[in-house]
């Protein structure tokens, strides 16, 4: 997992596990790749908490590395040669082979010896997390039991292209808020620096008394007009300091952790992370997993303060209590989730009504988006007009004041 071939063995790994007495305990394995280590575990009787290895580093590391391979694109091409007619060997070679850029080309090199020296491809995956998600190896490997790599794909590919296209209705919606951001402050800054000195200069020369804010205002232009080189720095500073923390998965992390954290933005963040888990788990599901199993492998797509109501979601369907009931005792599902997921239960098509549950959630997220979107921009508007207005009104109070004293 550290080294140049993906299938290798790592030096050690750690597993935190729970017996069957339900007591926590960690578990160390030498020279065993992550999946033989799983099996093994599970075979006397554990269940897997959270496995820990040399090659994960720090978290940005793996989203890094992640980033750079396209999953998703390799899914659809990978798909698209089965499809054709190609085994799997087949399809990876041709992929390798016109892949042009050298690090994905490099995987894939990766994985194709390991599959050609007769190793599974989850196994080959589950040694890669930096590259392949947990979820895609379980659906890969559960297409492995079932012999229909294809449909697995597609069903990935489909889980994938909901969020993706969410994410970039969002990325649109954020952009021409932030044109009227940078718009207004620069307009603003130039008042500031440019325009309010020169006012000053003329209200000077007059000898007369001016309003206090007014003067306030001047001075603070006065300040960057005569410390523009401290201000352009700071300015430059400060946006490159921002432009350093975005680039940094941490950096984006704690961003975005500190923006879904206003109070009128949690609750619908919430929302939005219950419809990827529904789906998350749907997918899990229709490739064989078992419930619980599934639950806790795509718990990370919850907020940190859901962990704990999922921790006891599971544990009550692990002892035989109804998702919908334990979803709803864990505050993990509105009405219509939990119907839906009540219908499912009848019907036995879980999968599916929690795939509906999710598409209902995005349905309505979205038209939240669109609707915080239209509001947004004339706010925004309507927020920078009073800035400059309040500026120049500033500006030109003395002028104001001199002429009712010339009537």
């Amino acid at each position: 997992m550290t080294g140049s071939d993906p299938g290798a063995p790592v030096n050690r790994l750690r597993l935190k596990v729970q017996g069957a007495d339900g007591q926590a305990r960690v578990l160390e394995f030498t020279d065993t790749i992550e999946a033989d280590a799983v099996r093994k575990a599970e075979s006397r009787g554990m269940r897997v908490l959270a496995i820990e290895t040399p090659a994960e580093g720090s978290a940005a590391s793996v989203s890094a590395a992640r980033a750079r391979f396209p999953l998703i694109l390799f899914s659809q091409e990978l798909l698209a040669l089965l499809d054709a007619g190609m085994n799997l060997a087949e399809a990876l070679s041709t992929l390798h082979a016109k892949e042009r850029v050298a690090p994905v080309r490099a995987v894939l090199a990766k994985v194709l010896l390991a599959l050609r020296e007769g190793r599974n491809l989850s196994d080959v995956m589950a040694a890669a997390p930096q590259h392949f998600s947990e979820v895609y190896v379980a659906t890969v490997r559960a297409s492995e039991r079932t012999g229909d790599l294809p449909q697995a794909l597609t069903r990935y590919i489909a889980y994938q292209s909901q969020f993706e296209t969410l994410r970039k209705k969002l990325q649109s919606a954020a952009i021409y808020p932030a044109m009227l951001l940078a718009v207004g402050g620069f307009v603003t800054l130039f008042l500031l620096g440019y325009v309010v000195p020169r006012f000053s200069v003329v209200y000077e020369s007059s000898g007369r008394e001016i309003p206090w804010l007014s003067a306030i205002l001047l001075s603070f232009g006065k300040l960057i007009y005569n410390n523009w080189q401290i201000a352009l720095a700071a300015l430059l500073a400060g946006f490159g300091a921002l432009g350093w923390g975005v680039s940094q998965p941490r950096g984006r992390a704690w961003l975005l952790a500190q923006v879904l954290s206003l109070p009128w933005l949690a609750a619908r963040a919430d929302e939005f992370r219950l419809a990827r888990f529904y789906r998350a788990v749907s997918l899990l599901l229709a490739s064989g997993i078992s419930l619980p199993r599934a639950m806790g492998m795509v718990g990370g797509l919850l907020g940190p303060h859901q962990q704990g109501p999922l921790g006891q979601c599971r544990l009550a369907v692990e002892q035989g209590q109804s998702l919908s009931v334990a979803l709803v005792g864990a505050g993990l599902a509105g009405e219509v989730a939990e119907s839906l997921v009540k219908v499912g239960e009848r019907s036995g098509q879980m999968a599916e009504m929690l795939e509906r549950a999710a598409r209902f959630a995005d349905d309505e997220f979205s038209r939240w988006v669109d609707w915080a979107s239209r509001l947004l921009e004339p706010v925004l508007m309507v927020v920078i007009g009073l800035v400059i207005g309040t500026v120049v009104v500033l500006m030109y109070m003395p002028i104001f004041d001199l002429a009712g004293s010339l009537q």
